[in-house]
């Protein structure tokens, strides 16, 4: 069996919870890797374990990495200030330190395809591009972003705004 193609990701932002499991099935995904430290939503559907449900329902996978989520501080500073740089500077320092996390995401990426989930729809300005960044550099699959309708490639050129 080959190597999966891709690291999906892909926020649920402005979907409803059957549109949000169609597209992963359309794009054949396997695992959803919630990177959300606290899986919770007040959208219908995406709190832990009705998501979970959802998914299992469609024969994807579910696993929550917290480690891979970003810090409530960090969150906070972003809602007080909505300082992107800062916000970017406060992640990347807590993504460093989680080495032994991205390591096994990139190791799960290689197997199965997989698809890093939370919920801003626009990748440019979400953590999980840095996760999924972080694990292609530790060895997973290139990097593709879906959206309702479309797929798009990581150019990794967005670092810090």
């Amino acid at each position: 069996m080959s190597s999966p193609p891709h690291l999906y990701t892909f926020g649920y932002e402005g979907l409803d919870i059957d549109a949000f499991v169609a597209r992963l099935q359309s794009a054949g995904i396997r695992i959803i890797v919630d990177v959300r430290e606290l899986p919770l939503s007040r959208k219908r559907g995406f709190s832990k374990t009705a998501f979970a449900a959802a998914l299992a329902e469609a024969d994807i996978a579910y696993l929550h990495a917290p480690t891979l989520g970003c810090p409530k501080e960090v969150r906070d500073q972003y809602k007080r200030d909505g300082s992107w740089s800062r916000y970017t500077s406060g992640f990347m320092k807590h993504l460093a330190a989680q080495k032994a996390s991205v390591g096994e995401l990139a190791k799960i990426a290689r197997a199965t395809r997989s698809c890093l989930v939370c919920f801003e729809a626009d990748f440019n300005f979400c953590h999980r591009t840095f996760v999924a960044r972080a694990a292609h550099a530790a060895g997973a699959p290139s990097v593709m972003h879906l959206s309702a309708r479309k797929m798009c490639s990581d150019s990794g050129l967005r670092a810090v705004a």
